[in-house]
């Protein structure tokens, strides 16, 4: 503590200059919490899917339909707990931009494939007894100021309906669940599209599979391939990680961008952090002699040089991340198009460990240099 005065006042030396390194270095990290929620975003629901259930899809493309007879041979498979589908709706609310899932499911079997999810029991059995129910998600009940018994109007971009212009839906559950599930998204029957739309009739989007033993996921998943082989309409099968996965990536791998720019930012803050803290020790040469001269020994001169490298991007780095994490919990800034906004606190802890290994790398060199500066060649410089 007695060499804190020392510190600061050899940070602030040269004020301009340090003013400068530390808005470099913040910008650097208040773009990786940022770029961090981003990449989180776009990978919402990977790591909580469950492994013990798989996905089977059409082997052309995941926007190919497959047949709805398919059910219950899957169901027949020994080991097969629950068998249910589900289908892209891909409805419009009002304006294209008001984006979010809305998907045709099969209720009774998607509430039990999907415990997860917690909705009231008397919620569960309105939903249940009326056709054009939906269930929707805690977050997009709060986004659009739906409540129970709301009537919803979609338009169907996929599928339009036989008759008028929109899908009418009726609000009859809203549904929660833990942190890192999507709760953005709109449920409802499937037996309503199917009565409804004038084309794709006996087709369902894909089958979600719960399975007895996850660690049996990929032989089970050759099973059900092979069971449609040569047929019209062959199959892929993934677990729901892997599904997930893929989904988010259908638009490029963000979060191997997110990662690749966030290093390119921290590397080249970096080099101006490095740049600083050497021309400081420069600077200081002839007081660092003085310093040795008084007692000052040469692991003390490395410890307070690293303190300086470290205090600067400690300080820097800790408040972009701060401001980061203030500007997330303002919410998903497009609209809805990002389900979960969050900056996980996996990253919070990476971006202090980032803080930390670049004060050492920047200061580093430097901190060496100086404790090996011999008194006499430090006196003859100056």
């Amino acid at each position: 503590m007695k060499f804190l005065p020392l510190i600061w006042n050899n940070v602030w030396r040269r004020k301009f200059r340090t003013t400068f390194t530390l808005l470099s270095i913040f910008v650097a990290f208040l773009l990786f919490g940022i770029l961090m929620t981003i990449r989180h975003s776009f990978s919402f629901g990977v790591e909580i899917a469950g492994l013990d259930r798989l996905v089977v899809i059409n082997k052309v493309s995941l926007i190919m339909p497959l047949p709805y007879s398919y059910e219950a041979r899957l169901q027949a498979v020994p080991g097969v707990q629950m068998v249910t589908h589900q289908s892209w709706f891909g409805g419009i609310y009002q304006d294209p931009s008001n984006f979010f899932a809305n998907i045709a499911v099969e209720p009774e079997t998607f509430l039990k494939v999907y415990s997860e999810f917690v909705i009231p029991e008397d919620e569960v059995k309105a939903w249940l007894d009326d056709r054009q129910g939906v269930v929707i998600g805690k977050d997009l009940a709060t986004r659009f100021g739906w409540k129970l018994g709301d009537r919803v109007p979609l338009q169907g971009t996929i599928f339009p309906p036989k008759s008028g212009d929109v899908w009418e839906f009726n609000v009859r559950a809203i549904y929660d669940a833990p942190d890192g599930v999507d709760k953005t998204q709109f449920f409802f029957h499937y037996d309503y599209l199917e009565e409804n739309r004038n084309q794709g009739a006996g087709t369902v989007g894909w089958y979600v599979i719960k399975i007895d033993d996850g660690s049996r996921a990929v032989e089970m998943g050759h099973t059900f391939d092979s069971m449609f082989e040569n047929s019209s309409a062959e199959t892929k099968t993934t677990t729901e990680k892997g599904f997930v996965d893929g989904f988010a990536k259908q638009v490029g791998d963000i979060g191997a961008i997110m990662i690749a720019v966030s290093s390119v930012v921290l590397f080249m803050f970096g080099l101006v952090a490095a740049s600083t803290m050497a021309q400081s020790v420069r600077e200081r040469t002839s007081e660092l002699a003085v310093l040795k001269t008084l007692g000052f020994s040469g692991p003390v001169i490395l410890v307070l040089v690293l303190a300086e490298s470290l205090f600067i991007a400690g300080l820097a780095g800790g408040l972009g991340l701060f401001i980061a994490w203030l500007i997330v919990q303002s919410g998903d800034p497009t609209g809805g198009m990002l389900a979960i906004f969050i900056l996980p606190a996996r990253d919070v802890w990476i971006g202090v460990g980032l803080m930390t290994a670049m004060g050492v790398l920047a200061g580093a060199a430097p901190a060496i240099g100086a404790m090996r500066l011999k008194i006499t060649d430090a006196l003859r410089r100056s």
